[in-house]
């Protein structure tokens, strides 16, 4: 059998952070559309029966109405292929969800929070999703293949070997409990970076990238799949890349010069870049100013992480203003958990102030 495998669109997400900066949110909204029209189109091209979505297609705080109609037009022009859906903790399958209220395509299966099978032929779909907001029960448990013979395939949203607090709210899944069940291949969603466990339990990653956090290319897997074999292709969907820059600023002596050497940077127009500052400086760095005053759109964030172009240990060692300043900042750090940035900045600022 051939399916798609996708996850974690999350349509209508309000992408705030990419609005603080070119209102680059709404362009990445209507990227999400054009990326499951290819998406679509792709199906439909290639002819594939089974499309798979293991949740988190939309957020339910933001969905709109237009946006439903959007997706679910889409399905319809791929009426031939079955389009299985596990809720997941930003679209669960609520009284109120647009799951259970919005008429959605006839070819459209969704699966709810107790264990759900769709048989056919030579296949059965196992699949189960979030009715809340959280999913603490463990449904593995219940779970016991019906037919070995034929190609069996569980469809949820968790998190696989879940360990803190935080991920044991979101549908826990122990990967030794999985595997033993013996399913064919094991598909997830929760999880946005794309990974295979253990050669069947797999993650597509995050079909459109939303930041920083979620690094290189994105799309979908196109699986060919038998009880003997199975071959999984990663199909790049998302022409946007969020990347990150390291720029060694050791031998530039002002902001001014640094906004230039910024703006001379050869970039790729399909990329947003996180411009990570290295080296040592020589001056204060002032990131607002920074993303206020040079010319490339695509970067979106600056962080600094060079180092200040101090021998503070010497310092430290003196009876001055300046060793007393460099300990009541290190105590500060010490204390109140301040991060790296806004230490570096701290001493930077106080320093140059300081000089002599």
């Amino acid at each position: 059998m051939r399916f798609i495998h996708m996850a974690d669109m999350h349509f209508d997400t309000p992408f705030t952070f990419l609005n603080s900066r070119n209102d680059l949110g709404n362009k990445r909204r209507l990227e999400q559309r054009n990326v499951f029209n290819k998406i679509i189109n792709y199906i439909r091209e290639n002819d594939v029966q089974y499309f798979f979505i293991t949740g988190d297609l939309y957020d339910s705080e933001y969905i709109r109405e237009t946006t439903l109609e959007f997706i679910n037009n889409l399905f319809k022009t791929i009426a031939n292929t079955k389009i299985f859906i596990t809720p997941g903790n930003h679209d669960p399958l609520t009284k109120s969800s647009p799951y259970m209220n919005f008429n959605w395509s006839e070819n459209v299966y969704i699966f709810s929070e107790k264990l759900d099978i769709y048989e056919f032929n030579d296949i059965d779909i196992y699949g189960y999703g979030f009715s809340d907001y959280y999913l603490k029960t463990d449904i593995l448990q219940k779970i016991k293949i019906k037919n070995k013979e034929k190609i069996n395939i569980l469809l949820t949203h968790g998190s696989l070997n879940a360990s803190t607090t935080l991920e044991l709210q979101y549908n826990p899944i122990s990967e030794n409990t999985i595997k033993n069940i013996g399913f064919d291949y094991i598909g997830l969603g929760h999880i946005h970076k794309r990974e295979i466990i253990n050669k069947n339990i797999v993650y597509p990653g995050s079909a459109v990238s939303r930041g920083f956090d979620e690094l290189g290319e994105h799309g979908i897997l196109d699986v060919n799949l038998d009880k003997n074999n199975q071959k999984i292709n990663f199909i790049k969907m998302d022409d946007t890349v969020f990347a990150e820059l390291n720029f060694d600023i050791s031998r530039i002596n002002s902001e001014e010069e640094l906004i230039e050497k910024i703006n001379e940077l050869d970039l790729e127009d399909k990329k947003y870049y996180k411009l990570i500052l290295i080296g040592t400086n020589n001056f204060e760095i002032n990131i607002n100013s920074l993303l206020k005053n040079i010319n490339k759109l695509n970067i979106l964030k600056i962080k600094n992480h060079s180092k200040n172009n101090y021998n503070l240990e010497k310092i430290l060692n003196g009876n001055n203003l300046k060793s007393y300043f460099i300990k009541e900042i290190l105590d500060e750090k010490n204390n109140n958990n301040y991060n790296e940035d806004d230490i570096n900045a701290a001493l930077a600022i106080g320093l140059n102030a300081l000089k002599s």
